[in-house]
């Protein structure tokens, strides 16, 4: 590449992934990014011009995106997933279209978001690629549709299904996320972040709730159900200081370069919902105690971001089973970098980068080794004339 490369993100202008991208370009000797807002987008007023590098950033925390996406005026609304995956998915097809005709280059494969923002298609390209996942009776395209309360009933009485979860195929952040459980008697209860309003409208809360009423359950099902849902076993999870953990990790070019262990006291680690980062470095021990080694770990992750070869970043949500000797994937997140202040792993190749530094990196390595060419010259050269300094003045002492 010669001069400087003409990046373009299509994101949030305003929000913390443009801003934590502009500072790593920044911090590359790169010039910032043009922005296009996701509305631009989807009004189908974005433009794009020849030798543009075009980078898709997550449309979340903008209000008036989410309202053309989903058709909802109220944010914290749980409703309108489906919309919003047919929407989003037409706006980044036509977007290819209009880059590619400008003579423009995406840095990812769009025809990858279908199967990335579906948990169904995403379980199933990850148990045929080999990687290890919880079992799901909706795995894969040609799994049938769960269709209320009733469907999801009759599933939790097979085998091993007694404790599951209930997406939305659709959903993101924990949104309509439920962790069903049956006992031998009979009874339901399920644990969430949805909270039920009058009318038996569904808001996502900051607070995990508990419902102990089939009838309630069955209630906040049969109102997710128009939206697609995914149904898979609820695995039991390894523990940290007696909460449960699991793993964000990031891949960047089929890399494991940035990991952070979350633990909740409830089954949803989501940072938002009151879980917290964990001993990263206690988890690899426990890894090692088991029996178990922390670079199969990693391979795990490689492997499920194989899935998915023309998204160069992905953040795969491993789950160590309790005993910490096993693994399995929950989800792979196309947008699944936003970790502010969380830096390399060490011999991943991104030490000292965050995962917006990471990925400037991979994409311009031409201007990340000037750049670290040049870092490494002052630090020599302020390091002699340090030493210089000293010795001169202990000759002249």
């Amino acid at each position: 590449m010669t001069g400087h490369p003409r990046l373009v993100v299509v994101g949030v202008p305003a929000g913390r992934r443009v801003a934590l991208l502009q500072g790593a370009l920044r911090s590359a000797g790169l010039p910032e990014a043009r922005v296009v807002s996701w509305p631009e987008v989807l009004r189908g007023t974005a433009r794009f011009a020849g030798g543009e590098t075009v980078r898709l950033d997550s449309p979340g925390e903008d209000p008036e995106a989410d309202r053309l996406l989903r058709g909802v005026d109220d944010p914290a609304r749980v409703e309108g997933t489906g919309r919003w995956y047919a929407r989003f998915l037409a706006a980044t097809a036509e977007l290819a279209r209009s880059a590619a005709a400008a003579g423009a280059a995406l840095v990812d494969d769009p025809a990858e978001l279908a199967g990335l923002f579906d948990k169904r298609l995403s379980h199933g390209l990850l148990r045929t690629a080999g990687v290890p996942v919880p079992g799901s009776p909706t795995s894969g395209p040609s799994a049938p549709p769960v269709r209320g309360w009733a469907d999801v009933r009759a599933l939790t009485e097979a085998p091993g299904m007694r404790r599951v979860f209930v997406k939305l195929a659709h959903g993101s952040s924990a949104s309509g996320v439920l962790a069903v459980e049956t006992n031998g008697a009979g009874r339901v209860h399920a644990t969430t972040s949805v909270e039920r309003g009058p009318g038996g409208v569904l808001f996502n809360s900051l607070k995990v709730r508990r419902y102990t009423s089939e009838r309630e359950v069955g209630a906040i099902v049969d109102a997710l159900a128009p939206d697609g849902l995914h149904v898979e076993r609820w695995l039991p999870k390894a523990a940290q200081g007696g909460r449960a953990a699991d793993l964000r990790v990031v891949v960047v070019d089929g890399r494991a370069t940035h990991a952070v262990l979350r633990t909740s006291r409830s089954p949803m680690t989501n940072l938002h919902l009151g879980g917290a980062r964990g001993d990263l470095s206690a988890a690899r021990a426990s890894i090692a105690a088991a029996g178990a080694r922390w670079t199969d770990a990693l391979g795990v992750c490689e492997r499920a971001a194989g899935a998915f070869p023309g998204t160069r970043c992905v953040g795969v949500d491993l789950l160590p089973t309790a005993g910490w000797r096993r693994f399995a994937v929950g989800e792979v997140n196309a947008f699944g970098d936003l970790l502010p202040g969380l830096t390399g792993l060490p011999g991943g190749g991104a030490e000292g980068l965050d995962t917006y530094g990471a990925q400037v990196a991979a994409l311009f390595p031409r201007a990340h080794r000037t750049t670290t060419a040049a870092q490494a010259t002052a630090t020599a050269t302020a390091t002699s004339t340090s030493t210089s300094t000293s010795t001169t003045g202990t000759s002249t002492a």
